[in-house]
């Protein structure tokens, strides 16, 4: 073990907006035994705060679902994949034949663009800062969408997901995070946790043999099939937990600290 890659949402990261002091301990542990720690997530990098505030992580953190790479210490972009505004535009228009009522939101390297209706509740917390405005009216040129996003207010996030992707294949790639809301998270063709992940641990001259990875959704598959050791939560989604090698106890038992106290110990570290 000597590369750990962990998503954030549903893995480590409760919906209080918590990661438990169990699985700080955890990490700690693995950092102080020399082991890289990296985050994979579909947040944006302006929500990683938890990692900072929780943590103290200060290291490089794989955003977007694959599409950014963040440093944190420097607060700066280290690189990005990026789908350009007309293909935005041509997805919007497959999606709104398919589903009429569907709503669109684009998440850009300098902020986010979000449709009047997007978000039923328009004080939402983190999005309360953005104002909704049409995608047509508020895209430019100038701007670098790393994730577009398309919810529907019926139907699950399975059903609207396998209704989309082969739709739009050819001009993005489509996955979901969400347990419950039907959205949909697009990015460039051939961008996902897994590529950018497998990017990351090469620059460290580390192999996928020697990677442990968590996650809980279908955007974390490919990076659990990628990982030598793949553990999906066993609070996660059915898809996720089939393409994991292995299984880590349900996020509410602290899943990913009793896998890393185990692996830990088998290494000979001690901690309490």
């Amino acid at each position: 073990m000597r590369l750990v890659a962990s998503d954030i949402d549903g893995t480590i990261l409760g919906h209080d907006g918590k990661i438990s002091p169990r699985t700080v301990r955890a990490f700690h542990a693995c950092r102080d035994a020399g082991v890289e720690l990296v985050f994979v997530t579909g947040r944006p990098p302006r929500w990683l705060h938890p990692l900072e505030e929780q943590l103290g992580h200060t290291g490089r953190v794989i955003c977007s679902n694959g599409a950014v790479v963040w440093d944190l210490e420097a607060d700066r972009l280290v690189s990005a994949r990026t789908l350009a505004i007309n293909t935005v535009m041509e997805v919007r228009s497959i999606i709104k034949e398919l589903r009429p009522a569907a709503l669109f939101a684009a998440e850009t390297l300098t902020g986010f663009h979000l449709e009047p209706g997007f978000i039923e509740n328009e004080s939402s917390e983190l999005l309360a800062e953005f104002t909704p405005a049409p995608l047509k009216d508020t895209l430019t040129g100038d701007d670098s969408v790393v994730k577009f996003l398309a919810i529907v207010r019926d139907g699950t996030p399975d059903e609207f997901l396998a209704e989309v992707a082969p739709a739009v294949g050819h001009l993005a790639a489509a996955t979901h995070s969400s347990p419950g809301v039907a959205m949909l998270e697009l990015s460039l063709p051939g961008v996902n946790k897994a590529v950018t992940l497998a990017e990351y641990a090469s620059a460290l001259g580390i192999e996928a043999a020697d990677v442990v990875a968590f996650g809980d959704m279908p955007n974390d598959i490919e990076m659990l099939r990628w990982a030598g050791h793949g553990y999906a939560m066993a609070s996660g989604h059915p898809e996720a937990i089939r393409a994991a090698g292995q299984q880590a106890p349900h996020f509410d038992d602290d899943g990913v600290a009793q896998v890393l106290e185990a692996r830990l110990a088998s290494l000979g570290v001690q901690f309490s």
